[in-house]
Formats: structure tokens, sequence, C-alpha cells
């Protein structure tokens, strides 16, 4: 979905107040770094620092509480190999499995057989229908901010590769061509993310994830 350009993007409610105030309201390209670096640092700081569950969950709800629209004006324009474009991944994909969880779990189905490793990695449960596609994307999130956020990301990546499997499995099944070029050219994206996720990870545990 494309962020909305017209307007300058607002902070996650979930800020705490001093990050809240260091969020500038421009749309200058150094400050809307600025703003993604400030804001996903904050909640990853805050999430962590808690032992709510409950603090977790409405992190790991961002979405629904402040629309995809204005996270993705926070966060989607960094680059991946950053905080706030590896969240930007993760919330994406959390989303695409909460608006269409059966379409997932039944590519992820799919590629379960062809991606063995990479199935026990991202670790949903079998057999993988809806509610354990999203269950799992959930717990990867929830990961981020109350476990070891390289091996959600990790996680994240191994999910993304089970489905490329899957895409191309249905890539192969379909008689409609343009169908299959579509399947194919998501297939080449999902892959792209899940390289994204897992170098993420290397840099969160290098200490050089900023």
């Amino acid at each position: 979905m494309t962020p909305d350009r017209a307007r300058p993007p607002r902070r996650p409610a979930m800020l705490d107040k001093h990050a809240a105030e260091a969020v500038p309201d421009a749309a200058d390209p150094t400050l809307r770094r600025e703003v993604a670096h400030t804001t996903a640092a904050a909640l990853v700081h805050r999430g962590r620092a808690s032992t709510d569950p409950q603090v977790h969950a409405r992190l790991v709800r961002l979405v629904e509480a402040e629309g995809l629209d204005t996270v993705a004006g926070l966060w989607a324009d960094s680059p991946a190999d950053t905080l706030p474009g590896a969240l930007w991944r993760l919330y994406a994909l959390r989303e695409w499995v909460r608006r269409d969880p059966r379409t997932v779990a039944d590519r992820y189905r799919l590629g379960a057989s062809r991606a063995e490793v990479a199935e026990v990695v991202a670790g949903v449960a079998s057999p993988p229908g809806p509610a354990e596609v999203s269950d799992v994307v959930d717990a990867v999130l929830s990961g981020v901010y109350a476990g070891d956020l390289a091996v959600a990301l990790e996680r994240a990546g191994a999910f993304c590769r089970v489905l490329v499997a899957g895409s191309a499995v249905d890539a192969d099944l379909v008689e409609d061509a343009e169908l299959a070029g579509r399947l194919t050219r998501g297939a080449a994206g999902l892959l792209r993310t899940a390289e994204e996720l897992e170098a993420a990870a290397g840099l969160w545990r290098a200490d050089r994830l900023e």
C-alpha cells in the first residue's frame, strides 16, 4: 500500500514522551530519516525494557492502532539494513498475513516440503492453517520486543523462504500465464525480503543495526 505523501507522518501512539518530542513535523529527507530512526529505536527500547505482556501485544498490533499508511510513512523508505527498515518489513509481512491468512497458509503448505530447513526455523504449527500462520507472525513480532531480536528476524526470513517455495509451486500449477508471472514476481520479492531480514539479523548480532 502506498503511504500518503501529502502530509507528514504522525508518530505512533506507543512512543514515549521524550521520543515523541524528538519527532519533527517535516517531509525533508534528512528529517524523515531522523523520524524513522527515532521512532524505531524508541519502540524497540520501550518494548524490550518492559515485562508487561500487554505492552508487547499493543506493539505487535501497531498497524491496527495507527494504520498501515502511518507506519509506512514512518519506515517504508528506510533501507533494509536499518532498524526502521527491518521493522517495516516485519509489520508489512504481518499485515499481509492478517489480511489474507488463507492464501498465505495455502502457499505455506505448498512450500513446507520444499524448504524443510526454513520450515523448521519459521516454527509454524502443523498443519499450517490461517490461524497458525497468523500466530507465528505475531510471535515473531513479539520476539522483537520480548526475546532475541535476531532470532525474530531469522524466523521471519525463514517464513518468507517457505512462502517463496510455495509460490513457485503455485506458479507451476496454474494455467494462466499472467497469474503465473505475478506469482513468480511475488516470489522474487519475498526472497529478497527473506535475504534482507536475515542480513538484518546478522547486523543486530554485530550491534550494527541502527
